[in-house]
């Protein structure tokens, strides 16, 4: 999708969120996601330690060995948490500007336990780094205690409806209590109380939360306002409305175009802010949003900088 004119970018509010504790005010100035004025000046990490996932998206595939494509569910492969905490050290010592380091796939992070392994290491090496995790909630209200003894101080979570049968349209499976596959309205009426019932535990939590929604035209389009309202009414600082990558079920299904997402963002506007610098970016990105690098190149350069200077000296 091409980027929206500038003109018609909906501004952003400044009146629903007053950052009111220090984790608040840090998150909403310097993580690249959740502040436009951050995302050209400070990078962020996303570490592919998460292959594992709980649900199926109708519009996901997955994919672990990927170089070619430039969207979330891909990587070129699955990390250790000891090699996930091994690309930060490469990345961080040759940029300075990372103030971000999260877990958004390839799967859901909250169904691995790599991604606490791998955050409770960045916790302990480089607490200074805003810790975020992206997930679909399904397990998030078994799991908050977790993020935060790890030291997340942000959380994103894909809700796609308000109602159950608009959620069994989008999802082709959840995962139930017992791990039983769950299909139909009864997946969407599972999925959608752990979503909101985590989404409410994670704020009170104190953690600053987004909330993300694909936007498929015919399907969930008259939801996204309720998203947002429920979201913004439940305490959550912004909500990303995200276009349709047409695929797997939704292989042939038609995108929204600009002139629809810019005016669906001012309609849930009206209850939550709005983030629109998304490039819905892989689950290995890495650098500044939009400008991302190869994260195999840094970790090797930085390698090779080490062995040179073990030569040298």
């Amino acid at each position: 999708m091409s980027p929206e004119p500038s003109r018609t970018t909906p501004p952003a509010r400044t009146d629903t969120h007053a950052p009111a504790t220090r984790n608040e005010r840090l998150v909403l100035s310097e993580h690249p996601c959740f502040s436009r004025a951050a995302h050209g000046r400070t990078g962020r990490i996303h570490l592919p330690v998460a292959p594992e996932c709980n649900i199926q998206c109708g519009y996901c595939v997955r994919k672990f060995d990927c170089v070619n494509e430039s969207r979330p569910g891909v990587s070129s492969t699955v990390l250790s948490a000891s090699e996930a905490i091994e690309r930060v050290r490469a990345v961080v010592e040759r940029n300075g500007n990372i103030g971000a380091v999260g877990i958004a796939g390839p799967g859901d992070p909250l169904a691995n336990e790599a991604t606490f392994e791998t955050l409770s290491l960045l916790r302990d090496e480089y607490p200074e780094l805003i810790g975020c995790v992206s997930t679909n909630g399904l397990e998030l209200p078994a799991r908050i205690g977790d993020l935060v003894d790890v030291g997340v101080r942000s959380l994103t979570v894909t809700i796609n409806a308000v109602m159950p049968e608009t959620a069994a349209a989008v999802y082709a499976w959840v995962s139930g209590p017992a791990g039983e596959r769950l299909r139909g309205i009864e997946a969407g009426e599972h999925l959608l109380a752990r979503q909101w019932a985590g989404l409410r535990a994670a704020v009170a939590a104190g953690l600053v939360v987004k909330v993300n929604s694909v936007y498929l035209p015919g399907v969930n389009d008259f939801e996204l306002p309720a998203i947002a309202q429920v979201a913004g009414a439940a305490g959550a600082h912004m909500s990303n409305i995200l276009p349709l990558i047409p695929q797997a079920r939704f292989a042939n299904a038609i995108p929204p175009t600009p002139a629809q997402i810019h005016a669906m963002r001012a309609s849930c506007e009206e209850h939550i802010s709005q983030m629109s610098h998304c490039q819905q970016c892989r689950a290995d990105a890495c650098g500044l949003i939009g400008k991302d690098q190869d994260m195999e190149s840094e970790t090797l350069m930085a390698r090779f900088a080490d062995e040179y200077l073990e030569m040298v000296v």
